[in-house]
């Protein structure tokens, strides 16, 4: 039931070898070292999962896993493969799944892999023009051959059977479905009919997808696919690609890219916060503040927001408040839970020294409060994936930078109000229409001085006034504090 599209979903994504390291020599931990801590500081945290990027075996570590040689094999730098089981029964003792990073896009050319393996090209295309991939330097899978499908398909379902992963993230979909992906023209050869689509490959996802859920429904399998191919996450039988879940790229950019600029220009950008719920449940969503987004010149999280690090902090508390507000699972990687400033390297561990300044404990402990209130109320969680359980209260005052909404379950009459201002003015006297009267409980505020905010509230909640507003019959007249997110439950 843990891994139902019903159920709360908030993951921790993980790169094992540098989330925590040895003080001394600065190594990396084992298999056995990690389970315990990992597993007591997700419990803590209120996340539902961990997802560890590949652990499959990978000769070159900069790869974070994704050229991987070893399908059916955990690495051997951190542990024994019944090391690795140790790890994830301590997160299944916990009460945390574990969500695999699978990588059956490309594989490295690595003379000790696949590539080339008997002399011939056995697994992948031998055409260059569909057999090599330019972006990572990599050989492609060869999805038309029976014997390429069922060892990918046989190491999909390994890690489902024997380590008991309770799901897969499927790496660059979108390579996999276009021939001409990140390929110039004559770069390519087009398929039967003359289109980019690479029918073997879809025919293989859909494959893959219907043995997943045919001997593991308990599971889910998401796809990290970043172009508007669609009903990837819809069942097969409809034509889709099967999949349970697909990661939202477009929030992930739209948003970060709204945050990052200065309040005073936010509201001629108010339709980046708004877009989204155009198209929300086209798919069943996950929204991903990933690994991707810390690397590379980047910058962490916490130095893409403005301002001062004041701002900047509670910036990051109203963009997580916000996106857990939003209809859809949630995905976080290692760090950005409390403000690590340096961008994540692989050779270094997270720097947790940060926690012992308040700014940052305060950030973990909105987010762990964040987790555990989404995790506590159906309202927020049981109809992520349905238009039923969302509804715009006023999407559209860009000139204060502020939007209400309210999120709704089916086992639970209970609402859930949340208003975001995305300014650094506070708003007093605000007006929120609400579809029903009694008192609208603050249930969080992410300008508490809890999280490291002004203090500014509401006194503990609201009394609903008679007062038609937003076109609902009552309304509540509420404090909006500075750069914020506001949660209001309705006890009436």
């Amino acid at each position: 039931a843990k891994n139902s599209l019903h159920a709360p979903v908030s993951v921790y994504e993980v790169h094992l070898g540098s989330w925590m390291r040895a003080p001394e020599g600065n190594s990396s931990l084992t298999y056995k070292d990690i389970g315990p801590r990992l597993a007591e500081y997700c419990a803590k945290m209120g996340y539902t999962h961990v997802e560890l990027l590949p652990i499959m075996e990978h000769p070159f570590y900069g790869s974070w896993g994704y050229q991987t040689t070893g399908y059916f094999a955990p690495t051997a730098r951190y542990g024994t493969p019944q090391e690795f089981m140790y790890l994830v029964d301590c997160l299944h003792q916990a009460g945390v799944g574990l969500i695999l990073d699978w990588v059956p896009s490309h594989f490295p050319t690595d003379e000790h892999g696949l590539g080339f393996f008997d002399g011939t090209h056995l697994y992948e295309h031998a055409s260059p023009l569909k057999g090599f991939h330019p972006d990572w330097a990599s050989y492609i899978f060869n999805y038309g051959r029976n014997e390429v499908r069922s060892f990918l398909l046989s190491s999909a379902l390994y890690w489902m059977e024997v380590y008991h992963a309770d799901g897969l993230r499927v790496d660059a979909v979108a390579s996999m479905l276009y021939l001409d992906y990140s390929r110039q023209q004559g770069d390519w050869v087009p398929n039967i009919y003359g289109g980019n689509e690479n029918l073997e490959a879809i025919s293989f996802l859909r494959r893959f997808n219907e043995e997943i859920y045919k001997h593991h429904s308990d599971t889910q399998t998401t796809a990290e696919e970043s172009t508007a191919w669609p009903a990837v996450s819809r069942p097969v039988y409809v034509g889709g690609l099967g999949f349970g879940m697909k990661w939202d790229m477009g929030w992930m950019h739209d948003t970060l890219l709204y945050m990052s600029r200065d309040p005073i220009h936010r509201r001629y950008h108010h339709n980046m916060l708004t877009f989204r719920m155009l198209y929300a449940f086209n798919e069943n969503f996950v929204l991903p503040l990933s690994h991707d987004e810390v690397v590379y010149g980047k910058g962490s999280l916490i130095r893409k927001m403005p301002g001062d690090d004041w701002q900047r902090f509670a910036n990051l508390r109203a963009l997580y408040g916000y996106m857990y507000a939003q209809p859809a699972k949630k995905l976080l990687f290692m760090g950005g839970e409390f403000g690590q400033w340096n961008e994540w390297h692989h050779d270094t561990s997270l720097d947790w020294h940060l926690l012992e300044y308040a700014p940052h404990s305060s950030l973990q402990k909105w987010v762990a409060d964040l987790n555990h209130l989404y995790r506590s109320e159906p309202a927020l969680y049981e109809l992520d994936f349905d238009p039923a359980g969302f509804e715009w209260v006023d999407c559209n005052d860009a000139d204060n930078s502020t939007i209400s909404l309210l999120r709704k379950g089916t086992s639970t009459s209970d609402l859930i109000l949340i208003v975001c201002n995305f300014t650094p003015v506070p708003r007093m006297g605000y007006r929120v229409g609400v579809p029903r009267g009694g008192f609208w409980k603050e249930v969080l505020n992410s300008d508490s001085e809890f999280y490291g905010g002004s203090g500014l509230g509401n006194a503990g909640g609201v009394q609903a006034e008679s007062q038609p507003f937003h076109g609902r019959p009552c309304s509540l007249c509420v404090t909006l504090p500075p750069l914020s997110a506001v949660y209001f439950k309705s006890e009436g």
